[in-house]
């Protein structure tokens, strides 16, 4: 399917004069999600449509290979214009087929990173859906103005770590096909699905207190997951655990008292997929089983290291890192537990599953997944990697 960006970005701004060039952590603030769109190989064309000189010549002069500039009717360059309206106006002179996904993306949400815009667009091409948009989930205890509570029941407060919150529309970016677009005169319409982004993401710059706010969050988050991109995308080598992330960490027994261990499928696809890219694999483990060593044929590892003391396992990495003639930078690693924790302190790229113990949670630079051990927490690991490297 075809894909196309839209960023609409008009020249008269009152609140923030020149908002969409103003200098935001260095950069144009419009440089930000141009940049991110670019990089991606998914996405064909991204235009910007302004009725700005300066916003097209700094535009221009950031030579991305992807964007082309729209000049808009001034028409639906107003203050009381709408999006849908600019929108509607470039589909029908440019004359976008109807089976195009058509991606509108806002500008004065430059905290919206490479991996969400992938993410958001592998759900839309997997789901069985019409249109997307991008939410934040907002902690915040909401009343309506007749005195009653909206999310939450104040006789029950509950604790902050406990409390779900609610979903808000964040403004990021909206996904949706150039057919539904036409016949709704919308961005969003029919069965609609959401894509969570981060709850830092939940700002939208119209006021200089919001830029100030997001230069602070653009900095302590955007900046720093660039830098971990960049790891990601050096990954030469990538070891599991198995007790605790390619198995749930208990322990079965049948009949006879022969130990059996739960292993997920979506983790051998995994493994498949860091194959196919040349990412050699291996498994290390305290323990020494033969379902183990079956389970590591069947993954077909490169290397396989069982009963390895904790103390033993950074060292044992460092003989594979110098087989393989690469650096500790360039090995990715998971893990759950204490026995671990010497190793992931160490490697380039460390992660461990949601219910991994807390000291493990705690080490600097890790990355704290969505799944628990032996529900698919490999595979999603494996799946950071290779999306870096898809950018």
């Amino acid at each position: 399917m075809k894909i196309i960006a839209f960023i609409p970005a008009r020249g008269g701004s009152k609140s923030i004069p020149q908002k969409n060039i103003k200098l935001f952590c260095g950069k144009p603030l419009i440089f930000w999600s141009l940049d991110a769109l670019n990089k991606i190989r998914g996405i064909d064309k991204i235009y910007v449509a302004t009725d700005s000189d300066k916003i097209r010549n700094i535009t221009e002069s950031f030579d991305f290979d992807k964007v082309e500039i729209y000049d808009r009717d001034e028409i639906n360059a107003q203050d009381n214009s709408s999006t849908e309206s600019v929108m509607l106006e470039f589909i029908k002179r440019r004359n976008i087929s109807d089976d195009v996904v058509f991606i509108l993306v806002q500008v004065t949400c430059p905290l919206t990173t490479v991996t969400d815009f992938i993410k958001a667009i592998e759900l839309y091409k997997k789901g069985n859906i019409d249109s997307l948009l991008s939410v934040a989930r907002v902690k915040q205890f909401l009343w309506n103005r007749d005195g009653t509570t909206i999310n939450y029941n104040f006789k029950m407060r509950p604790r902050r770590q406990d409390f779900d919150g609610i979903l808000m529309e964040n403004g990021a970016f909206y996904i949706n096909t150039v057919k539904n677009i036409k016949e709704t005169a919308n961005r969003l319409s029919g069965k609609i699905a959401v894509y969570e982004m981060p709850e830092y993401t939940a700002i939208d710059i119209d006021e200089p207190d919001d830029w100030e706010r997001a230069e602070r969050l653009m900095k302590k988050h955007i900046m720093k997951e660039t830098n971990a991109i960049k790891n990601k995308t050096q990954i030469k080598l990538f070891i599991t655990d198995v007790d605790g992330t390619l198995t749930d960490a208990g322990m079965y027994y049948d009949q006879t008292g022969n130990e059996l261990k739960k292993f997920n499928t979506h983790d051998g696809m995994g493994f498949e997929l860091l194959r196919k890219t040349g990412i050699k694999t291996g498994i290390i483990t305290s323990e020494t089983t033969k379902i183990v060593e079956n389970r590591a044929k069947k993954l077909r590892v490169d290397y396989l290291y069982q009963g390895v003391e904790k103390k033993r396992k950074l060292e044992v990495v460092k003989e594979v890192c110098k087989k393989e003639n690469i650096s500790l930078n360039q090995v990715a690693y998971i893990g759950d537990d204490i026995n671990c924790k010497e190793l992931l302190a160490n490697v380039g790229f460390a992660a461990c599953p949601h219910d991994a113990v807390n000291e493990i949670k705690n080490i600097p630079n890790i990355s704290v997944l969505e799944n628990d051990g032996g529900k698919g927490v490999v595979r999603e690991f494996i799946d950071l990697i290779l999306t870096a490297k898809e950018i």
